[in-house]
């Protein structure tokens, strides 16, 4: 029998309750996870053998050579951990404009040029050291298990994969690794990623020292060298993770806490800021009312990040400057609440992402998230280990003039980086952890859902379930196909430029959440995981 496996009917999940559950956006990376609690691990060990085994079970958004951020609930207070990566050593403008011309505004889009020092491995072990309870290497079993033994492709992986195959056949080791029949592995099918597995073992059996102090950064070398690409080996050997403390913006009783920069976090703090001097439990849900104060308060956001958030060494404001309370009242009165508007930036100056989380009974809450940027990230994969690797450096800029100086390329550096996990307390007590996939989608995906749980009481499922809509730049917005239709005419009876959108993966994210019911050991969590990707709640 061959199946039609699209499915022309909407679908809506159940949220799950569990005092020990983790929530992904594949089931065998959940079943990972649940496998730690098995064996006595704690919410951080779950969430790195689940985010291990993502990098095997979907290579479309992520890989071993990620980059990662996590937000931690230990049970007391509230962690940071910043593991993106910084450029090569030899980047500098002059690098890129002698090697692709003085015309190039940024780094190429594939390609080991693209590629920074990859921290997702280095975000693994600094975890585990600091809050893991379990030894490193049976966290990375289950991943070494499912890239030997194989998996049968799941639908949503596979359409995005195959869709990318045709860009990136040609990068060194893409086809190799991941068209293993000279295309793209069909729906069903079994991929097994045998070079990613040795990696893997290597990562297990030195707690992650190999990827950066030797042999799996010795392979990167040779393989970038024989790419023409910079990185090397003592690029990773001087990479460490950063343990940061976390922004936060309260709304409604509520705090919500974002990674601080060179992320895009700011920008949800930011729309919330604006949104909280509005009364959006008096608009309709679902009305355009609502979402047409939602998006303006979002344009307002991106306006300022998108001028001023970068490495944070290089930024020409702080982070208190975009969140004071009376700038942001002053970008709040700019929303006309019948019209669209093309905003710019203020003055704040005074004078295809992995996301994943997981909670125990014992109180500890994980939210992390890690990716390979643009799906498969560089394309590049690394042949003798199977390390898949970002394209984080593509976002920074090459020209000295570009809107963001902050972010101008430079050895060492951190470029703007869009992956963000969330965290939401109440009174210093941790109520969720949430994320949102989706480029610059995630911090919208955090507004809209928070507003839907907080303005107007629905569960995590439904609020994950919802439609959305996606902000680009103008006044040019997306929406899902299931949003009412005279909401969207409404909006654009408004003047926001409306382009309905089927491809719900592509365009709009997909979340996880957990929130936290009560006492864990007795009244557990309420999680939920969208339908958009192929996920899973797992819990026992």
């Amino acid at each position: 029998m061959q199946f039609d496996y699209t499915n022309p009917y909407h679908s809506t999940r159940l949220p799950v309750f569990a005092r020990n559950i983790v929530s992904t956006s594949h089931p065998l990376a959940a079943q990972a996870g649940l496998r730690m609690y098995w064996q006595g691990g704690n919410a951080v060990d779950a969430a790195i053998a689940a985010a291990a085994a993502l990098t095997i079970t979907e290579p479309v958004s992520n890989g071993l050579g990620s980059d990662a951020f996590c937000i931690l609930w230990d049970g007391k207070e509230l962690h940071g951990l910043n593991a993106s990566g910084h450029a090569p050593a030899a980047w500098t403008p002059a690098y890129f404009h002698g090697k692709y011309g003085a015309h190039q505004a940024n780094p190429p889009k594939r390609g080991m040029d693209a590629v920074t020092v990859p921290g997702a491995v280095a975000s693994w072990a600094a975890l585990s050291q600091r809050f893991g309870k379990l030894p490193f290497a049976d966290l990375m079993q289950p991943a070494i298990d499912i890239a030997e033994r194989g998996y049968l492709l799941p639908v949503v992986v596979q359409q995005k994969w195959a869709a990318a195959a045709e860009e990136l056949h040609s990068q060194p080791g893409f086809a190799a690794h991941f068209m293993p029949r000279g295309r793209a592995p069909g729906v069903g099918e079994l991929f097994q990623f045998p070079a990613a597995a040795r990696g893997l073992r290597a990562i297990a059996q030195s707690g992650g020292e190999a990827f950066y102090r030797g042999e799996i950064a010795q392979a990167l070398e040779r393989f970038s060298d024989n790419h023409g690409g910079s990185l090397r080996a003592s690029d990773l050997a001087a990479y460490q993770p950063e343990w940061v403390k976390p922004l936060a913006q309260n709304y409604r009783g509520y705090t919500l806490h974002e990674i601080p920069p060179n992320g895009q976090g700011i920008a949800a703090l930011i729309a919330l800021g604006i949104l909280g001097h509005f009364d959006m439990a008096g608009l309709a849900r679902d009305g355009v009312d609502s979402q047409h104060v939602q998006i303006e308060a979002m344009k307002l956001a991106f306006a300022d990040v998108y001028r001023y958030i970068a490495d944070p060494r290089s930024m020409q404001v702080q982070t208190e400057q975009l969140l004071d309370p009376q700038y942001l009242a002053q970008r709040a009165r700019l929303i006309n609440l019948h019209q669209a508007q093309d905003f710019g930036a203020g003055n704040p100056v005074k004078g295809g992402t992995v996301y994943l989380t997981a909670a125990d009974e014992n109180g500890m809450m994980v939210s992390f998230i890690q990716s390979n940027y643009m799906g498969f990230g560089s394309g590049c994969v690394e042949p003798q280990f199977g390390i898949s690797l970002q394209n984080r450096g593509h976002g920074f800029s090459t020209q000295a003039n570009a809107a963001n100086t902050a972010n101008l390329v430079a050895p060492g550096k951190k470029p703007f980086h869009t992956i963000i996990p969330a965290f939401l307390t109440q009174d210093g007590q941790p109520v969720m952890s949430f994320g949102v996939m989706g480029a610059n989608m995630q911090p919208q995906g955090h507004v809209q859902t928070l507003v839907r749980m907080l303005d107007y009481g629905q569960n995590p499922q439904a609020a994950c379930d919802a439609p959305r809509w996606r902000f680009n730049t103008g006044l040019a917005i997306n929406v899902e196909s299931g949003m009412d239709p005279a909401t969207v005419q409404g909006l654009a009876a408004r003047g926001h430029q409306m382009e309905v959108i089927n491809d719900s993966y592509q365009d709009f994210g997909a979340g996880q959440f957990i929130w936290r019911a009560g006492d864990p050991a007795t009244e557990g969590y309420i999680a939920a995981s969208d339908a958009r990707r192929d996920g899973l709640v797992a819990g026992m």
